[in-house]
């Protein structure tokens, strides 16, 4: 009788799409059901631009979201319940279901976006199939290295580690169910089983969605413009909490510190040699003195960090964060391992038991995440170590790294859990800190993931690359892919972390990369330093000058933080946010946007002579590092090469913040210079924002200071605006404003009316001015000549 059952669910649910029959429409509080044959269709807008489609077999419940976060419906649908179809309309998107033969399709204004093809349900299978155009481009599925536009991959969803890749990668550590396409949509598949994302690799204009369980729905997204497009998948899936400031300054990170000794050593080599420093980072050594059979101790090992409270305050009043690696496995070796036996935190086999299997570091369990009492347990471990100063957290091998299919975890079998694994860590941490620590933001450098993962503050990186130029040519579209998803900090190990390769150059070229990415964090296995101080003098002397080039734009990349947390806008951005319609540029990782106003290309060769860069049309281009080169948009040109830094480019009528603060964390930023990059013919429309840089959701408690700096086409004037949050301390701040690429007949500046003298001693210097405003202040800055 159950064989009986599943057979004929089987062919119910598998019926497509076309054979199901259309048998009634009903709509309950804007959740529209479509009743047919072999189930119902729930479908819902999240919002103009968003719209839920879910296939439910009949006898059978979907899964609830780890990814979906709004769940509210917008009721601002009109619907037309015709004899031939339904037509189900905000006024922005169109969802019309055919009634016979059965359909339905997903329209932004008259232009179709996609029809579904399938949506089934079998035991052992669900899948989802929809349409293409056949001109489209197709980004997402996660972070892999298969080049800028993914269409034609079949792309395997399993979270998996990727040891030493370079210029291919098929599989790494987050498998996203998601794509974006050129013509500004995208659709993602809610389901967290193991399964496979097909993006037309039979050329059937179609993708297809698998998965070995789980659910049948979807949510299709669309916007007029890409930033539009990333605020609203990070409406529907949440947004990045602003991280701690700290995190957009420069890491002390190897593989691994062995003792106290060598951390203080290392930190006291950086005091020497003036390279700032916001935290340290402890590898596996904290808690063991061998990589293999001591995972899961948990505990400090005193042999070697004989004062680890101490250690963690002298940092501390440095203005220096501690944080410590940790992992879900538990070998049987360690200390903890009879104590997670028997409270019973780990997963299980299918007797009950703990599920014990060999991975490279030893004989292992892994902790059930599902098991509220294991969550508790993980918790406990971290919250001992908050309470001794520790800020911020490394989770490693979240995959998990080893996972066999016959582990059992509390809600379910290994391959519903997996894909997931990592997101479910990082909603431990986030929601105990919310809960216990309300006021502070961690740092999470998470390693696996999942969709919607930014919304618990993870900090993902690229995983073990190669130190080759093969593997920092991959990292500019592992960064922008994943900001295309909604991870807008994904950055890499900068000098590339697998092999004992000793290249100066690669080296630097990666930091100076690091000036224009997420975060700045060097990081290798130790036979090669990874730290600048430890490198040679040439090395030291060029990584010195890119840090601190970082810690200049500190209030830049600080705001770039606020816009991603306020809008779901990526720190870095493909070229085609500026030329959308421009198709070549859907295949280019070689140059990217930091921001609006720099445009970035770094060199991925070694010994270079010169880079072809293309300026996007619509704006000027002045080279960053030698503004009397100005480049008009819309032409690619030969760039030569300079040992000190990589080509870089600010959009003419930007106004970029800098600041003089060498300590991210501790910044007061009292003293900010505005480099205004003097453009008659263009708009200005620049904000900086400001914080105390550690309290959670400031913005939204009105802890924050606002400026707004904008200035129109035509007109020599700037307005300066500040905005203070009622909760806000008022500050006074001195502005000092270089106007870079003035016209020789530019003199003088008038502040509100008052006349300000140009402290430029030689008519070859760049014009200066300063002055001072309070918060909640608004200047008016008129150039006079």
């Amino acid at each position: 009788m159950r064989f009986l059952f599943f057979y004929l669910f089987s062919c119910v649910a598998s019926i497509g799409i076309s054979q199901r029959e259309y048998l009634n429409y009903s709509n309950v509080n804007g959740v529209h059901t479509i009743s047919v044959s072999d189930g119902e269709y729930k479908i819902r807008f999240l919002n103009r631009g968003a719209v839920e489609t879910a296939f439910i077999a009949q006898g059978l419940a979907n899964e609830p979201s780890h990814a979906v976060v709004d769940n509210s419906v917008f009721r601002e649908v009109e619907v037309k319940n015709l004899p031939d179809k339904i037509e189900l309309a905000s006024d922005f998107m169109r969802v019309v279901v055919k009634t016979k033969p059965f359909g339905i399709a997903y329209y932004k204004g008259n232009q179709l976006l996609t029809e579904e093809l399938t949506a089934k349900k079998s035991e052992n299978e669900v899948q989802i199939k929809l349409s293409l155009n056949a001109q489209e481009f197709l980004m997402g599925g996660g972070s892999r290295v298969l080049g800028m536009n993914r269409r034609g991959n079949l792309l395997q969803l399993y979270n998996r580690a990727h040891y030493g890749y370079e210029t291919r990668s098929e599989l790494m550590n987050f498998c996203i169910p998601l794509y974006v396409s050129s013509d500004l949509y995208g659709v993602h598949f809610d389901n967290t089983w193991v399964g496979s994302l097909d993006l037309d690799s039979k050329k059937q204009n179609a993708t297809t969605f698998t998965a070995e369980g789980g659910s049948v729905r979807y949510q299709v997204f669309a916007a007029e413009n890409w930033k539009g497009l990333l605020k609203n998948y990070t409406q529907i899936t949440g947004r990045q909490p602003l991280p701690p400031r700290y995190a957009l300054g420069n890491f002390s990170s190897r593989f691994g510190y062995h003792s106290q000794k060598e951390a203080e050593k290392t930190i006291a080599a950086f005091e020497k040699e003036n390279i700032p420093v916001d935290a340290i980072i402890f590898d596996l050594y904290w808690f063991g003195n061998a990589i293999k059979g001591t995972m899961g101790n948990l505990e400090v090992l005193r042999d070697s960090f004989p004062e680890f409270e101490k250690m963690i305050a002298d940092f501390s009043k440095k203005g220096i964060q501690t944080i410590l690696i940790t992992e879900p496995f538990i070998l049987n070796s360690s200390s903890k391992w009879s104590e997670a036996v028997e409270k019973g935190i780990l997963a299980t086999d299918s007797s009950g038991k703990p599920a014990v299997y060999e991975f490279y570091f030893g004989t292992t369990g892994l902790i059930d995440l599902d098991k509220p009492k294991a969550r508790n347990w993980f918790w406990e471990v971290y919250d001992r170590y908050i309470k001794l100063g520790v800020t911020g957290w490394w989770g490693d091998l979240g995959e998990p790294e080893v996972h066999p299919k016959w582990v059992q975890h509390a809600s379910g079998p290994a391959h519903k859990v997996h894909n997931v694994y990592g997101h479910q860590w990082a909603a431990l941490l986030a929601e105990k800190y919310a809960e216990y620590y309300p006021n502070t933001r961690p740092f999470l450098l998470m390693r696996a993931g999942y969709s919607g993962s930014q919304r618990l503050g993870m900090i993902p990186w690229s995983g073990d690359v190669n130190r080759t130029w093969g593997g920092l040519k991959a990292q500019p579209e592992i960064a922008l892919q994943m900001g295309l998803q909604g991870l807008g900090y994904m950055h890499s190990d900068l000098g590339g972390f697998a092999g004992a390769n000793l290249d100066d150059e690669l080296y630097v070229r990666w930091l100076q990369y690091g000036v224009f990415q997420p975060i700045y964090r060097p990081h290798a296995q130790e036979e090669v330093p990874s730290e600048p101080v430890f490198r040679s003098e040439q090395a030291k002397k060029l990584a010195r000058k890119a840090i601190l080039e970082r810690y200049q734009l500190l209030p830049y990349n600080y705001t770039l933080a606020f816009e991603n947390n306020q809008h779901g806008t990526p720190l870095m951005r493909p070229l085609f946010f500026e030329e959308p319609e421009n198709l070549s540029l859907y295949g280019n990782a070689e140059g990217y946007l930091w921001g609006d106003d720099f445009l970035v290309y770094p060199v991925t060769d070694a010994k270079l002579q010169e880079k072809t860069v293309y300026f996007p049309k619509g704006s000027r281009w002045i080279d960053y590092y030698n503004p009397t080169k100005v480049y008009e948009g819309g032409q690619t040109l030969a760039v030569k090469m300079a040992e000190e830094h990589i080509p870089v480019f600010v959009r003419s009528g930007s106004v970029i913040p800098n600041s003089a603060d060498l300590n991210a964390g501790n910044a007061r930023m009292e003293n900010i210079t505005l480099n205004y990059y003097y453009d008659k013919n263009s708009a200005t429309q620049s904000t900086v924002y400001f914080d105390d840089g550690v309290t959670a959701k400031a913005y939204e408690k009105g802890a924050f200071e606002l400026w707004t700096i904008t200035g129109k086409q035509g007109e020599n004037s700037l307005v300066l605006k500040s905005e203070k949050g009622q909760a806000f301390e008022a500050i006074r701040r001195t502005v000092t404003l270089k106007i870079q690429g003035a016209p020789a007949s530019l003199k003088n500046i008038q502040i509100n009316g008052k006349k300000v003298k140009n402290s430029a001693k030689t008519e070859a210097e760049i014009p200066t001015f300063s002055f001072e405003i309070s918060s909640g202040q608004v200047i008016q800055i008129e150039f006079k000549p």
